[in-house]
């Protein structure tokens, strides 16, 4: 069953909890009720938002990743389900034992796979999409010659361009900037997540990366497991950019949750962004206990992969 996203932005609410089901009050009036276990994120954006304590452990234990916004309302803390997971120490154990050499090159498979999905967002009659290709296949183990970031200088130059003399940069990425960078952090909030959500019902932990690591990172796993997906929020915040959005209102945030939903291919399978996420998680927890050494990196479906 594909998980539901809400988002509470225009007006405050309170979310209560009632014979299984998530209530969302105001002024008194019952405004809405969900049940819990058709929720798979809960964005909230309204700082006059209260909250009921049974509503938000009701959600945790169904599963739901709740996002919470601050002033400048881009996500700034994420509410994560602890697993109910019955072999979850051993998962830990195997996650906190994962040996150098595996984590390299599972590191290596998700930069290469992540700017694999930046050349698909280029036109594959430009340079750059050719050239993006040649790098995921440098990509060595651990990525010691950090070809990411030669990936990433070439694709933001790349990003808006619509021809081969339209290049240049015009756009600059900047994780603390506005305009459309403001776009891309709410995407990747929301990714991010997704992600966390998916880890953590795979019985593993969210702060113990593969690459990424930082002692006030709570989400380094996170943080890794998103690269090969974060192209996905590029292309969409490319598309409404083309749209004339300018702000990032709730229409717009409602066009970058609604990537949860995108359709992903595996194999021989397919289904929505947020379930395929489970099949990677899953994938690398056999990686994690030896029984497999590739992770199951999902694309998506109108798009073949090319490496």
């Amino acid at each position: 069953m594909i998980k539901r996203t809400v988002e509470i932005s225009r007006e405050p609410a309170h979310l209560a909890l009632r014979n299984e089901q998530l209530v969302l009050q105001r002024a008194g009036e019952v405004i809405g009720q969900i049940p819990c276990e058709d929720l798979g994120v809960v964005v909230v954006d309204h700082p006059q938002t209260t909250y009921s304590h049974a509503a938000l452990a009701k959600l945790a234990e169904c599963g739901a990743a709740v996002v919470l916004c601050g002033r400048d309302h881009l996500p700034a803390a994420l509410i994560l389900p602890l697993a109910d997971h019955s072999r979850v120490v051993w998962r830990l154990h195997d996650q906190i034992q994962v040996s150098r050499p595996l984590a390299k090159q599972l590191w290596k498979q998700l930069v290469a796979a992540k700017i694999r999905a930046q050349a698909r967002n280029i036109d594959g009659a430009l340079p750059a999409h050719r050239k993006l290709l040649a790098l995921a296949r440098e990509v060595g183990s651990g990525d010691p010659k950090n070809v990411e970031a030669q990936a990433a200088r070439l694709y933001w130059q790349w990003w808006l361009a619509t021809n081969d003399e339209d290049r240049l940069d015009v756009f600059r990425r900047d994780p603390d900037g506005q305009d459309l960078n403001a776009f891309l952090n709410y995407g990747y909030a929301i990714l991010r997540a997704a992600v966390g959500r998916a880890i953590v019902a795979a019985g593993l932990h969210p702060s113990l990366g593969i690459h990424h690591r930082h002692r006030a990172n709570a989400f380094c796993l996170a943080d890794d497991l998103m690269e090969p997906f974060r192209p996905l929020v590029d292309d969409r915040v490319r598309e409404m950019h083309r749209q004339g959005h300018e702000e990032l209102t709730q229409p717009a945030k409602a066009e970058l949750l609604d990537l949860l939903t995108c359709p992903m291919c595996l194999d021989d399978q397919q289904g929505p962004l947020m379930v395929m996420l489970h099949r990677l998680t899953a994938s690398l927890v056999r990686c994690y206990a030896g029984e497999a050494k590739r992770l199951e990196i999902p694309i998506p479906c109108e798009s073949p992969d090319t490496d």
